[in-house]
């Protein structure tokens, strides 16, 4: 029995490998996909992760629909996330473990100790990056770009709108500044530069204050600005750090006092101005992108809401259109990178070199001006003020071109 069936096999197989050349050849391997490698190594949790999240999230949505659509010339982008909790050493080690993937392109590191860690071996490896605002970046031309004007640039044109609206109420001489931020490297950031800013308009800038990220009580470091006598105050770290000051300054009775002006990442009409809506009331915050409803009717925002969001689209975070206009430049660059060398040599240092080639790039309304180029590294020199009224942001300015302070700071 055992025999009968060995022959019995041998028999099938023999006729089936005999028979195949009467059907025609096995069908060829299927064509290679063509793709390159786009890391994202964010804080999706953390401190920062109220801007962070909702950035990464867009970044997402977009880069599914351009794929959906084919890629660039047929080349699509594989996207891998990793949530660095705001953590340097969780963001060196994602670095490390996924820079060898196929054709890593660029990297997006919204953590500046991190993005300073990292970026001696990242242009060793010829692969450029994006993080937010660290002027460093700009007074050291490098493989880094920056995702708007840096923060000493947006602290100088903090500067000016303070004393324009100094004069403006009528009173004589120059405001006296504080200043109150993250214990941290973005925390200080703008100082380099923006400290000789303010001396070179002759603001007074008081002694800055700094404060733990996570702190959950502002009022000793409010306190001391206030008994300095301060007019205005410049208030820095990641939504709803900022409401959170504010409402602890309104707690004290100084929102009545103090002009309080937010840095780039503060006042989301969906985050803190939500929750401490009476506290936020009449701050000025100065963006790199445009904000509240003015940026819901612009018709990328529509369609890509329409497609991929949840919801009305009056829930869409502050950073929505900054993660899609992160897509849209790493789009165009591809393209020029795919059209100078071809799929087969497209790779980092092709995409450093487009990445340059953005000068004047539209932005759809999103913000200013691309100013990508061989000797800038800021994404646009323009920013614009809003400010609260009735939980929503409401711009008071066009859009206007921040100073250079990055050239200001002596020791770069």
């Amino acid at each position: 029995m055992r025999k009968a069936k060995f022959i019995l096999l041998v028999t099938v197989v023999m006729s089936v490998l005999i028979a195949l050349p009467l059907f025609g050849c096995a069908p060829g391997a299927p064509p290679e996909e063509k793709y390159v490698t786009y890391l994202s190594l964010s804080d999706l949790t953390g401190p920062g992760a109220g801007l962070v999240f909702p950035t990464v999230e867009a970044s997402g949505f977009a880069f599914d629909d351009l794929n959906k659509r084919g890629g660039v010339d047929g080349v699509k982008i594989n996207v891998i996330v990793v949530d660095t909790r705001y953590d340097v050493a969780r963001t060196v080690s994602a670095y490390k473990r996924y820079r060898a993937e196929h054709k890593v392109i660029f990297a997006f590191i919204p953590l500046t100790p991190a993005i300073k860690a990292l970026a001696p071996m990242m242009e060793a490896d010829k692969v450029p990056s994006m993080t937010p605002a660290d002027g460093e970046f700009q007074g050291k031309i490098g493989w880094v770009f920056l995702a708007g004007p840096p923060y000493q640039d947006g602290f100088a044109a903090c500067l000016d709108w303070m004393l324009k609206d100094w004069k403006a109420k009528g009173n004589p001489g120059v405001p006296s500044v504080g200043y109150l931020s993250w214990d941290s490297a973005y925390g200080r950031e703008a100082l380099r530069g923006g400290k000789e800013y303010a001396e070179k308009i002759g603001i007074k800038l008081l002694t800055p204050e700094f404060f733990p990220p996570g702190a959950v009580d502002h009022t000793v470091w409010l306190t001391r600005i206030a008994d300095a006598g301060a007019n205005y105050c410049y208030i820095g770290g990641v939504d709803p750090t900022q409401s959170l000051i504010l409402r602890d300054a309104y707690k004290l009775g100084l929102t009545k006092k103090i002009q309080f002006v937010s840095d780039y990442w503060g006042l989301d009409e969906n985050v803190g101005v939500k929750v401490h809506t009476e506290a936020t009331e009449g701050a000025v915050l100065c963006s790199p992108f445009t904000r509240g409803d003015e940026v819901r009717k612009l018709p990328r925002v529509i369609d890509l809401w329409s497609k991929y969001g949840k919801g009305p689209i009056s829930e869409t975070k502050a950073l929505f259109p900054a993660g899609m206009l992160l897509v849209r430049h790493c789009e165009q660059a591809l393209k020029i990178a795919l059209d100078d060398v071809g799929y087969d040599k497209v790779d980092g240092e092709a995409m450093y070199k487009s990445y340059q080639k953005l000068t004047g790039f539209d932005s759809e309304g999103v913000a200013g001006p691309c100013t990508y180029s061989p000797t800038c590294r800021k994404a646009s020199d323009m920013v614009k003020f809003y400010r609260v009224q009735s939980g929503k942001t409401v711009p008071i300015t066009d859009w206007v071109k921040a100073p250079d302070a990055v050239s200001l700071y002596p020791d770069w």
